[in-house]
């Protein structure tokens, strides 16, 4: 039935100052982005990671009604490689600490944070991951 993430979709205020953090962050450009074609942007997508997930960043102003503006609900875990360099980066560009580095036992590590529009993003080194990915 659920077949796999698909999109991963973040609401930012200031859709720009977004989309200039994750391209910090990530390294990669947005691949679409609508409107487009000289309109003011109000959606950009990333395409990231070993499976090419969909990180969309989604103008606030098309947040379902009654969205909340603040952190909280399910924290969507991407795998790293090194989830203390990781975190220190994603401090180091602004975010804020949101659950600390946690070992739950060899081989998964978890940690996140609150990007700077209001997003939690979780981050995780998991051995599973590296099974799935290796067959």
């Amino acid at each position: 039935m659920l077949r796999g993430l698909a999109t991963v979709s973040f609401w930012a205020d200031d859709l720009e100052a977004a989309k200039k953090w994750y391209v910090e962050l990530l390294d990669v450009e947005p691949y679409f982005e609508r409107p487009g074609n000289g309109q003011p942007a109000a959606y950009y997508e990333f395409r990231i990671g070993d499976y090419q997930a969909e990180l969309g960043l989604i103008d606030r102003r098309y947040a379902p009604p009654g969205a909340p503006a603040a952190p909280g609900g399910a924290i969507v875990h991407w795998h790293v490689d090194d989830v203390r360099a990781t975190l220190d980066r994603l401090l180091s560009l602004g975010a804020t600490p949101h659950t600390p580095l946690t070992e739950y036992g060899p081989g998964f590590v978890t940690a996140s944070v609150v990007d700077p529009f209001g997003n939690v993003l979780g981050i995780m080194y998991n051995r599973h991951y590296l099974e799935i990915l290796g067959r």
